[in-house]
């Protein structure tokens, strides 16, 4: 994407939630006594497991059920989520790993401007929202790509979707939308 002065913008992917399933009863106990890097919450029903390559922190329940977040990639959410499984098969588990599947994106991208959040909010009324007494951040959600943007004043983006490739094209939809009410610069 690039814009009038040809300055491409990063979209830098901070967070992967990732889900699969092991397709057996996992012992929470046995976990949480034999396992490394462990924490057992008891009155939640689940473990957290956290792994160093990738950084991964998963929520494990006993159903067999495993959400991974913490990976900054899709591939390092699939290669993080197959390490937790060969941990718990390594605990003795019939683990098998199944129905991997991301869940959410969250990045960042910054625009090389400043936006004046009102206009942008009157000049998309229906999409766009801005309630500055709780928010300070307009928030426009792409119905058709499920993403929602919040954009700051600052021309700070968080964008959040259901997969990498709907968060880019969810930057490259609300480009546009931005360019037309930057705040002009100061000198």
């Amino acid at each position: 994407m690039e814009s009038n002065n040809d300055e491409a913008l990063d979209i830098i992917v901070t967070n992967v939630v990732a889900t699969f399933r092991t397709r057996c009863h996992l012992n929470l106990r046995k976990i949480a006594l034999e396992g490394i890097n462990v924490i057992y919450k008891p009155e939640v029903g689940k473990v957290l497991m956290k792994l160093r390559k990738p950084t991964i922190t998963a929520s494990i329940w006993s159903s067999g059920k495993i959400i991974c977040t913490g990976a900054t990639s899709e591939e390092e959410a699939k290669l993080g989520a197959r390490r937790l499984a060969r941990c718990l098969q390594k605990l003795g588990f019939k683990v098998r790993f199944s129905a991997f599947r991301v869940v959410n994106v969250l990045a960042v991208c910054s625009m090389p401007f400043a936006v004046h959040l009102i206009d942008f909010t009157k000049n998309n009324r229906p999409i766009a929202s801005y309630e500055p007494e709780l928010h300070p951040a307009a928030t426009y959600r792409i119905k058709n790509l499920k993403a929602t943007v919040q954009v700051f004043s600052t021309g700070s983006l968080t964008v959040t979707g259901p997969n990498v490739q709907n968060v880019a094209s969810a930057v490259e939809h609300i480009y546009p939308l931005l360019y037309e009410c930057q705040k002009p610069r100061c000198k």
